[in-house]
């Protein structure tokens, strides 16, 4: 564990930063932001120093830091991201690692890396972040957290920093479910009879995700999902699959996500040679390479896979999978292990993202004493229930 004013967490740090509305249903909820969303009066350098350095201070807070402020909650700081947002490891080659206290000596998980070690840490309550292809989710895995990823455009992305925006959402985290559930009750829309009943009562387990996972995480996320069946009355439903091969769409949706992802930083990336990190360079010189025809194709096989997912959840059903293939690899875990381990996660969350889906994780699984997290994807506009799920995992298991 390192100090409160460690860089590799905190880019600007204040008591606090930027102090929120005098009373609300939020006062003194301490926030660290993610280096993407706009903090008026300043700068997004979406953890790179020489877009930093060129960027203007912005004049107004993206929507989610206004809608927060005016709850309450303060501003702690601007914490760091994985370059532009794009990896899932939690590492920047210009910031350095921040620490994840639940896994000493192992990465964080990214891209919202930042603020999953501050509230790790307990020097913020909740982590605002974005998810669009688990940026929230690997980190909340892989630091024992609470994470949301929401219904895509549930929530506007006003003012932050895009990456692939027909994935792109604006996500958080923390400690406990209780500040997990008050953000989302101040950014979700009001719930409706829609969102009333029914209650949840089917969690599928598709055997082909779990297949993904390592062997000891495959046990432990079996006694998990059974306990949380216990605890809130769920009925667990084995299925083969739920969106088709998860190889295949990992592939088309890392093809889709690149397209866009060079659509929005291609320009800036290529005026600077030389300015990211090896290992984000490489995925931006794979993303420039994306043809119509490649990104046409994977976007079929990404659209098919959502509307299947789609289907395979009503309102009454959930599906139940690892968070992540494991847990945290080492700082100095081997290249291959770390591509294996983000290839795995990648697979497992690019369901949800591929059918726009709300994705819950908890903190309920432990490996050799480490976190890793069950994530638990509802159909569209579950979320205010799946943060209810959250609450009500936490009560005794009812009889059989």
């Amino acid at each position: 564990m390192r100090s409160a004013d460690d860089t590799a967490v905190w880019r600007e740090r204040g008591d606090p930063l930027v102090a929120g509305a005098g009373a609300g249903r939020l006062r003194g909820l301490r926030l660290a932001v993610k280096d993407i969303h706009a903090v008026a009066g300043y700068r997004i350098g979406a953890g790179n120093p020489a877009r930093l350095a060129e960027a203007e201070p912005r004049p107004a807070h993206s929507w989610a830091v206004a809608a927060l402020l005016d709850a309450g909650a303060d501003v702690a700081g601007i914490a760091q991201t994985d370059e532009f947002a794009y990896s899932l490891n939690g590492t920047n080659a210009h910031y350095g690692t921040p620490p994840n206290p639940a896994a000493p000596g192992r990465v964080p998980g990214g891209s919202s890396s930042g603020p999953a070690s501050a509230v790790a840490l307990g020097e913020a309550d909740v982590g605002l972040g974005s998810d669009t292809a688990g940026s929230i989710r690997v980190p909340a895995s892989y630091c024992g957290l609470y994470g949301l990823r929401p219904t895509h455009g549930l929530v506007p992305v006003t003012g932050m920093l895009p990456l692939a925006p027909s994935f792109d959402t604006v996500a958080w985290l923390a400690r406990d479910p209780g500040p997990l559930a008050r953000v989302g009750d101040v950014l979700l829309p009001e719930a409706g009879a829609a969102e009333a009943v029914p209650p949840f009562r089917t969690a599928l387990v598709a055997d082909d995700l779990v297949a993904l996972v390592e062997p000891q995480v495959r046990g432990a996320f079996a006694e998990a999902a059974a306990d949380l069946a216990a605890r809130t009355g769920l009925r667990i439903e084995h299925v083969p699959s739920v969106g088709g091969d998860p190889a295949a769409l990992g592939a088309a949706f890392a093809t889709a996500q690149g397209a866009e992802v060079w659509e929005c930083d291609g320009a800036w990336v290529r005026a600077h040679p030389g300015a990211l990190g090896p290992g984000i360079a490489a995925r931006f010189t794979r993303a420039s390479e994306v043809t119509a025809e490649r990104r046409a194709a994977a976007e079929e096989v990404v659209h098919r896979a959502g509307r299947a997912t789609r289907s395979a959840l009503p309102d009454d059903t959930v599906l139940l999978l690892p968070a992540t293939g494991g847990p945290a690899p080492t700082t100095d875990e081997t290249a291959e292990r770390k591509a294996a381990l983000r290839d795995a996660a990648f697979r497992l969350t690019c369901l949800a993202s591929s059918a726009g889906l709300p994705c819950l994780v908890l903190p309920r699984i432990r490996v050799g004493g480490l976190p890793v997290g069950l994530a638990v994807v509802g159909g569209h506009a579950t979320d205010r229930r799946l943060l209810e799920l959250a609450t009500h995992a936490q009560a005794p298991r009812r009889a059989p």
